[in-house]
């Protein structure tokens, strides 16, 4: 297994980095519960190789990780029905003049739900290009692609992201939806 010293540089390393990790699986799975398991997982596959691992930027193996095993979980899952808990909202329900309090966070689901609806690899390529800053040659690193790929996905995906996000989302959200 490792040692305690490895164990507690473990603990140390997943109470620091955690929460940015929990974010990326988030991102990756649209789902709290599943963004906890995914995580858990890789965090359980990784504790073992600790030592091989630690010295050699654990956190990109982590995010590497993330992205392979949601990525075979994604190829496993049933992709029937999926039940609601909520109506969409109505039209016109929210159409007062003035200042929308909710504008924000609608702006978030809407960009949420959009990454979402993005294919598994495309969608990898925003997580880790927009989401989590990477730069196209660590996004290739970490999905085993060559920049190229990178590129050509994250072009993909930006012009797919235009057309499921609603213009106001576009215009509100300045320049990260305006450029490839």
């Amino acid at each position: 297994m490792g040692s305690l010293g490895s164990n507690g540089d473990f603990d140390t390393f997943v109470a620091a980095r955690g929460p940015r990790l929990l974010r990326i699986a988030w991102l990756l799975t649209g789902d709290a519960h599943l963004a906890e398991d995914l995580l858990q997982t890789v965090l359980a596959k990784v504790w073992p190789k600790w030592d091989k691992i630690a010295h050699d930027r654990p956190e990109a193996y982590i995010r590497a990780a993330l992205v392979n095993t949601h990525t075979s979980w994604w190829r496993r899952r049933w992709r029937g029905e999926v039940p609601h808990g909520e109506l969409p909202d109505q039209p016109g329900r929210w159409s007062t003049p003035g200042h929308d309090p909710y504008a924000s966070v609608d702006l978030e689901q809407s960009l949420a739900a959009a990454v979402r609806a993005l294919p598994p690899r495309q969608r990898a390529v925003v997580v880790l290009r927009y989401f989590e800053d990477l730069s196209v040659e660590e996004t290739a690193a970490t999905l085993g692609c060559t920049p190229g790929t990178v590129k050509s996905q994250s072009a993909k995906a930006l012009r797919t992201l235009r057309t499921l996000l609603p213009s106001s989302a576009v215009e509100e959200g300045g320049d990260c939806y305006a450029r490839a």
